[in-house]
């Protein structure tokens, strides 16, 4: 089967999201996981989403992909809307998660990586197995198109012998394999956006670059948009058009990947940066951000990351700031720049 050409556009949005606020209601409280994220996802780019665990990335993933624990995860307010190939939008948020269009569009236009792989493997079936239900899922096809085109993507991302290793099971491989496996499974029914949550955890750097560079290489070759989740600004340097910084469920920071490292706004943002140890620069100590991320049940007033800023404000502990273009294209949450 020959693998789908698409033409890649520029400024062509395929998802908006605007004002998400998604919050689970435990025990303990209520814990505002995502609090007001707006984000657009274009066309053959990657935006990268990168912030410390539990700032409310994996969750804005889940929400955009309907896969939120219910009732007690789910999204309270904001809208997420999907603009499909053939045209038209589609009001994510106003779906039923069950629903047969919910289904549709999970998978066969928007595909998730998840971060470990052998959690979303299932260890009695055979890989191939479940590439050919995912494509047979979604594809009118039989099931020997289905094996041939699973066989393609696996090939695709570098899994050797993919005629063999079709017919293994997620244990007879190994971690960078698992994952490259999932990113075939992802890839079999050409989605238009591929959201990777820390598609290279726990692998060892030769197989974290041979992953990253064979996404960029798929990516370029379907058209497809990323939204690359990460921890790593390493791996968001080398991935990302654009960036999107998150702190306890909020946005702090958006802009090219270009002005972020160059020229970083935020506080948090720039204490990220500079907590990342660089080669070359032998000698120049760590400095890591003061205190630590606050508690989701107990959250202080105003700015979230006030009681870690170094250049805090009165006003700061009061009121949150808004959004602010600082620059053109530069969007920053922080008072500093009103």
């Amino acid at each position: 089967m020959a693998v789908e050409q698409r033409e890649l556009a520029t400024n062509e949005e395929l998802l908006r999201v605007e004002d998400l606020r998604t919050q689970f209601f435990t025990e303990q409280g209520v814990v505002k996981a995502v609090d007001g994220v707006s984000l657009s996802i274009e066309k053959g780019k990657v935006l990268g989403i990168v912030g410390e665990s539990g700032c409310g990335k994996s969750i804005t993933a889940m929400s955009i992909m309907r896969l939120l624990p219910e009732p007690r995860g789910r999204i309270v307010s904001g809208k997420i809307t999907f603009y499909p190939p053939e045209g038209g939008s589609i009001d994510i948020t106003a779906l039923d998660r069950h629903s047969s269009e919910m289904r549709r569009i999970r998978g066969q236009h928007i595909a998730m990586i998840f971060q470990e792989p052998m959690t979303s493997l299932n260890p009695v079936y055979t890989v191939g197995d479940q590439i050919i239900e995912a494509i047979q899922l979604h594809q009118e096809v039989d099931k020997d198109t289905a094996r041939k085109r699973a066989i393609e993507v696996l090939d695709q991302v570098d899994i050797p012998d993919p005629e063999r290793r079709v017919d293994e099971y997620p244990h007879q491989m190994s971690g960078g394999q698992r994952q490259r496996a999932m990113i075939a499974m992802a890839l079999s029914c050409y989605p238009s956006i591929l959201i990777a949550d820390e598609p290279t955890t726990a692998l060892d750097v030769t197989i974290q670059a041979k992953i990253l560079r064979n996404m960029r290489q798929l990516q370029r070759q379907y058209g497809m948009a990323i939204m690359l989740i990460t921890h790593d600004l390493g791996v968001i340097g080398r991935m990302a058009d654009e960036v999107l910084v998150m702190y306890v469920g909020r946005k702090v920071e958006q802009a090219s990947v270009r002005d972020v490292f160059l020229n970083p706004l935020h506080p948090y943002t720039q204490g990220l940066l500079k907590s990342i140890p660089l080669i070359g620069l032998k000698g120049k100590k760590l400095v890591p951000i003061a205190g630590s991320v606050p508690s989701p049940y107990n959250l202080p007033k105003g700015c979230y990351f006030a009681p870690r800023c170094p250049n805090v404000q009165d006003r700061c502990r009061k009121e949150a700031p808004g959004e602010f273009e600082a620059e053109p294209g530069h969007f920053v949450s922080c008072w500093l720049y009103k």
